[in-house]
Protein backbone atom coordinates (compact mmCIF):
# COMPACT_ATOMS: atom_id res chain seq x y z
CA UNK A 1 0.00 0.00 0.00
CA UNK A 2 2.60 2.32 0.86
CA UNK A 3 4.72 1.77 -2.59
CA UNK A 4 1.30 2.32 -4.10
CA UNK A 5 0.85 5.64 -2.64
CA UNK A 6 4.26 6.54 -3.77
CA UNK A 7 4.55 6.45 -7.34
CA UNK A 8 0.86 8.00 -6.99
CA UNK A 9 2.58 10.66 -5.64
CA UNK A 10 5.52 10.66 -8.26
CA UNK A 11 2.95 10.69 -10.56
CA UNK A 12 0.99 13.49 -9.17
CA UNK A 13 4.47 15.63 -9.06
CA UNK A 14 5.68 14.87 -12.48
CA UNK A 15 1.86 16.16 -13.82
CA UNK A 16 2.54 19.19 -11.49
CA UNK A 17 5.93 19.82 -12.71
CA UNK A 18 4.86 19.63 -16.42
CA UNK A 19 1.77 22.19 -15.85
CA UNK A 20 4.03 24.56 -14.22
CA UNK A 21 6.66 24.47 -16.70
CA UNK A 22 3.60 25.46 -19.07
CA UNK A 23 2.57 27.98 -17.33
CA UNK A 24 6.14 29.62 -17.11
CA UNK A 25 6.22 29.18 -20.92
CA UNK A 26 3.04 30.67 -21.45
CA UNK A 27 4.34 33.79 -19.08
CA UNK A 28 7.27 34.41 -20.70
CA UNK A 29 5.83 34.36 -23.77
CA UNK A 30 2.99 36.59 -22.75
CA UNK A 31 5.61 39.09 -21.16
CA UNK A 32 7.76 38.51 -24.25
CA UNK A 33 4.55 39.63 -27.02
CA UNK A 34 4.50 42.80 -24.45
CA UNK A 35 8.00 44.10 -24.86
CA UNK A 36 7.25 43.86 -28.91
CA UNK A 37 3.67 45.64 -28.29
CA UNK A 38 5.53 48.59 -26.58
CA UNK A 39 8.30 48.37 -29.57
CA UNK A 40 5.73 48.05 -32.50
CA UNK A 41 3.82 50.74 -30.77
CA UNK A 42 6.61 53.60 -30.52
CA UNK A 43 6.79 53.44 -34.43
CA UNK A 44 6.10 56.35 -36.16
CA UNK A 45 2.39 57.53 -36.23
CA UNK A 46 1.45 56.82 -39.83
CA UNK A 47 2.43 53.27 -39.46
CA UNK A 48 -0.60 50.80 -38.37
CA UNK A 49 0.12 47.82 -36.21
CA UNK A 50 -2.16 44.83 -35.43
CA UNK A 51 -1.29 41.87 -33.08
CA UNK A 52 -2.58 37.87 -32.84
CA UNK A 53 -4.21 38.23 -36.53
CA UNK A 54 -6.36 35.22 -37.34
CA UNK A 55 -7.27 34.89 -40.84
CA UNK A 56 -8.51 31.73 -43.32
CA UNK A 57 -6.19 30.31 -44.95
CA UNK A 58 -7.64 27.30 -47.21
CA UNK A 59 -3.96 26.01 -47.53
CA UNK A 60 -3.52 25.48 -43.79
CA UNK A 61 -3.82 21.93 -42.14
CA UNK A 62 -6.09 23.79 -39.75
CA UNK A 63 -8.03 26.38 -42.66
CA UNK A 64 -6.51 29.12 -40.23
CA UNK A 65 -3.50 31.05 -40.30
CA UNK A 66 -2.48 32.82 -36.85
CA UNK A 67 -0.19 36.02 -37.08
CA UNK A 68 1.33 37.09 -34.59
CA UNK A 69 2.09 41.17 -35.94
CA UNK A 70 1.50 43.25 -39.32
CA UNK A 71 3.01 46.71 -39.24
CA UNK A 72 2.12 48.52 -42.34
CA UNK A 73 4.26 51.22 -42.90
CA UNK A 74 4.75 53.36 -46.51
CA UNK A 75 7.32 51.56 -47.65
CA UNK A 76 6.30 48.06 -46.39
CA UNK A 77 4.58 45.82 -45.17
CA UNK A 78 5.88 44.05 -42.59
CA UNK A 79 4.85 40.58 -41.35
CA UNK A 80 5.85 39.18 -37.85
CA UNK A 81 6.54 35.71 -36.71
CA UNK A 82 7.73 35.73 -32.73
CA UNK A 83 9.43 32.82 -31.76
CA UNK A 84 9.96 32.12 -27.72
CA UNK A 85 12.93 29.65 -27.92
CA UNK A 86 15.65 29.41 -25.75
CA UNK A 87 19.09 27.56 -27.38
CA UNK A 88 20.93 27.49 -30.30
CA UNK A 89 19.00 28.32 -33.79
CA UNK A 90 20.06 25.71 -36.45
CA UNK A 91 18.40 26.75 -39.82
CA UNK A 92 18.77 27.78 -43.25
CA UNK A 93 17.08 29.16 -45.77
CA UNK A 94 16.21 26.40 -47.99
CA UNK A 95 15.69 24.53 -44.97
CA UNK A 96 12.04 22.22 -44.35
CA UNK A 97 13.35 21.70 -40.57
CA UNK A 98 14.85 23.95 -38.10
CA UNK A 99 16.23 22.58 -34.85
CA UNK A 100 16.69 24.47 -31.09
CA UNK A 101 19.96 23.21 -30.00
CA UNK A 102 19.91 20.01 -32.88
CA UNK A 103 16.97 18.62 -31.05
CA UNK A 104 13.65 20.18 -31.15
CA UNK A 105 12.25 20.66 -34.42
CA UNK A 106 10.62 23.05 -35.71
CA UNK A 107 8.99 24.24 -39.19
CA UNK A 108 11.45 26.66 -40.89
CA UNK A 109 9.51 29.66 -39.55
CA UNK A 110 10.26 31.77 -43.28
CA UNK A 111 8.28 29.06 -44.64
CA UNK A 112 5.43 29.42 -42.14
CA UNK A 113 5.46 33.05 -42.11
CA UNK A 114 4.94 32.83 -46.47
CA UNK A 115 1.82 31.39 -45.92
CA UNK A 116 0.56 33.78 -43.36
CA UNK A 117 2.01 36.25 -46.39
CA UNK A 118 -0.02 34.23 -49.16
CA UNK A 119 -3.57 34.48 -46.88
CA UNK A 120 -3.10 37.98 -46.10
CA UNK A 121 -2.72 38.60 -49.72
CA UNK A 122 -6.35 36.97 -50.59
CA UNK A 123 -7.53 40.05 -48.35
CA UNK A 124 -6.24 43.24 -50.21
CA UNK A 125 -5.48 44.25 -53.93
CA UNK A 126 -2.56 42.80 -56.32
CA UNK A 127 -0.82 46.00 -56.60
CA UNK A 128 0.28 45.93 -52.85
CA UNK A 129 1.49 42.15 -53.01
CA UNK A 130 5.34 43.28 -54.06
CA UNK A 131 5.51 45.53 -50.62
CA UNK A 132 5.55 42.24 -48.09
CA UNK A 133 8.67 41.90 -45.78
CA UNK A 134 8.74 38.53 -43.96
CA UNK A 135 10.28 39.32 -40.25
CA UNK A 136 11.42 35.97 -37.94
CA UNK A 137 11.77 37.65 -34.22
CA UNK A 138 13.70 35.50 -31.41
CA UNK A 139 14.53 36.01 -28.04
CA UNK A 140 17.61 37.22 -26.60
CA UNK A 141 18.10 33.63 -25.19
CA UNK A 142 18.99 32.50 -28.39
CA UNK A 143 21.89 32.21 -30.44
CA UNK A 144 21.82 31.94 -34.92
CA UNK A 145 23.91 29.22 -36.12
CA UNK A 146 22.54 30.60 -39.29
CA UNK A 147 23.46 29.30 -43.24
CA UNK A 148 22.57 32.66 -45.00
CA UNK A 149 23.86 35.63 -43.87
CA UNK A 150 21.37 37.40 -46.12
CA UNK A 151 18.59 36.78 -43.74
CA UNK A 152 20.05 39.44 -40.89
CA UNK A 153 21.13 41.85 -44.23
CA UNK A 154 18.65 44.74 -44.35
CA UNK A 155 18.50 45.06 -47.45
CA UNK A 156 16.55 41.27 -47.60
CA UNK A 157 12.79 41.04 -48.03
CA UNK A 158 12.90 38.14 -45.70
CA UNK A 159 14.90 38.77 -42.01
CA UNK A 160 15.41 37.03 -38.87
CA UNK A 161 16.24 39.76 -35.95
CA UNK A 162 16.23 39.23 -32.12
CA UNK A 163 13.14 40.59 -30.33
CA UNK A 164 14.74 44.04 -29.03
CA UNK A 165 16.04 44.88 -32.32
CA UNK A 166 12.87 44.47 -33.99
CA UNK A 167 11.26 48.23 -34.34
CA UNK A 168 14.63 49.09 -34.85
CA UNK A 169 15.30 46.68 -38.25
CA UNK A 170 12.08 47.75 -39.18
CA UNK A 171 12.73 51.82 -38.81
CA UNK A 172 16.26 50.87 -41.13
CA UNK A 173 14.65 48.51 -43.35
CA UNK A 174 12.11 51.93 -44.15
CA UNK A 175 14.91 53.90 -44.92
CA UNK A 176 16.58 51.89 -47.15
CA UNK A 177 13.81 51.88 -48.97
CA UNK A 178 13.08 55.62 -48.77
CA UNK A 179 16.21 55.98 -50.32
CA UNK A 180 16.10 53.58 -53.21
CA UNK A 181 12.86 54.68 -54.20
CA UNK A 182 12.15 58.13 -53.28
CA UNK A 183 8.37 57.90 -53.41
CA UNK A 184 6.77 55.81 -50.92
CA UNK A 185 4.91 52.79 -51.94
CA UNK A 186 1.88 53.42 -50.03
CA UNK A 187 -0.04 56.82 -49.34
CA UNK A 188 -2.06 57.36 -46.12
CA UNK A 189 -5.48 55.75 -47.70
CA UNK A 190 -3.66 53.10 -48.93
CA UNK A 191 -2.43 52.12 -45.04
CA UNK A 192 -5.35 52.57 -43.89
CA UNK A 193 -7.58 50.71 -46.52
CA UNK A 194 -4.80 47.49 -45.83
CA UNK A 195 -5.04 47.90 -42.29
CA UNK A 196 -9.02 48.07 -42.53
CA UNK A 197 -9.52 45.20 -44.73
CA UNK A 198 -6.98 42.97 -42.65
CA UNK A 199 -9.25 44.17 -39.38
CA UNK A 200 -11.79 43.15 -40.79
CA UNK A 201 -11.09 39.48 -41.78
CA UNK A 202 -9.62 38.80 -38.32
CA UNK A 203 -11.72 36.69 -36.67
CA UNK A 204 -12.03 36.73 -33.38
CA UNK A 205 -14.62 34.07 -32.42
CA UNK A 206 -13.15 32.26 -28.97
CA UNK A 207 -14.59 28.94 -30.20
CA UNK A 208 -12.89 29.04 -33.91
CA UNK A 209 -9.58 30.22 -31.98
CA UNK A 210 -9.25 27.53 -29.55
CA UNK A 211 -10.21 24.76 -32.33
CA UNK A 212 -7.31 26.12 -34.34
CA UNK A 213 -4.45 26.00 -31.42
CA UNK A 214 -6.64 22.65 -30.06
CA UNK A 215 -5.50 21.35 -33.43
CA UNK A 216 -1.77 22.22 -33.71
CA UNK A 217 -1.26 21.19 -30.32
CA UNK A 218 -2.58 17.58 -31.21
CA UNK A 219 -0.42 17.82 -34.50
CA UNK A 220 2.81 18.75 -32.81
CA UNK A 221 2.03 15.54 -30.47
CA UNK A 222 1.70 13.10 -33.69
CA UNK A 223 4.94 14.94 -35.05
CA UNK A 224 6.75 14.81 -31.24
CA UNK A 225 5.98 11.05 -31.21
CA UNK A 226 6.87 10.52 -35.05
CA UNK A 227 10.42 12.13 -35.25
CA UNK A 228 11.18 9.91 -31.32
CA UNK A 229 11.31 7.18 -34.62
CA UNK A 230 13.63 9.04 -36.64
CA UNK A 231 14.99 7.01 -39.90
CA UNK A 232 17.78 7.16 -42.96
CA UNK A 233 16.49 9.71 -45.58
CA UNK A 234 18.61 7.37 -48.00
CA UNK A 235 17.96 3.64 -46.57
CA UNK A 236 15.13 4.03 -44.30
CA UNK A 237 17.21 2.39 -41.43
CA UNK A 238 16.17 3.53 -38.09
CA UNK A 239 18.72 5.53 -36.09
CA UNK A 240 19.04 6.51 -32.58
CA UNK A 241 18.16 10.00 -30.88
CA UNK A 242 21.96 10.73 -30.60
CA UNK A 243 22.20 10.20 -34.45
CA UNK A 244 19.31 11.98 -35.24
CA UNK A 245 20.11 15.13 -33.10
CA UNK A 246 23.84 14.96 -34.73
CA UNK A 247 22.28 15.44 -37.91
CA UNK A 248 20.00 18.25 -37.25
CA UNK A 249 22.61 20.13 -35.89
CA UNK A 250 24.71 19.84 -38.58
CA UNK A 251 24.54 22.28 -41.56
CA UNK A 252 25.94 19.61 -43.71
CA UNK A 253 22.92 17.71 -43.82
CA UNK A 254 20.38 20.58 -44.84
CA UNK A 255 17.83 19.07 -42.14
CA UNK A 256 17.70 15.35 -42.95
CA UNK A 257 18.44 12.24 -41.21
CA UNK A 258 21.05 10.04 -42.41
CA UNK A 259 22.75 6.31 -41.00
CA UNK A 260 26.36 6.61 -39.79
CA UNK A 261 27.02 4.90 -43.35
CA UNK A 262 25.52 7.22 -45.46
CA UNK A 263 27.02 10.46 -43.47
CA UNK A 264 29.81 9.95 -45.35
CA UNK A 265 28.82 9.65 -48.58
CA UNK A 266 26.84 13.24 -48.17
Amino acid sequence: MKVKQDNNKRVLTSTTSNRDKEKVAVRKGEIGEYKINIQLDQLPSEYRHLEDVMVINSKAKTGYSQIDHVVISPYGIFVIETKNYQGTIYGGKDRKIWSVNGKFKMMNPFKQNYGHIQALKELIDKKYYPYFISMVSFTKRCTFKIEDIELRKITSNELIVYDIELSDYINRKVSINKHQYKEPFLTEDDIHQIYDQIKHANITDPSIRKQHIDTLKEEKTTSSRTSSKAKCKVCDKAVSAKVRSYCLSNNKFKGEVYCYEHQKSI
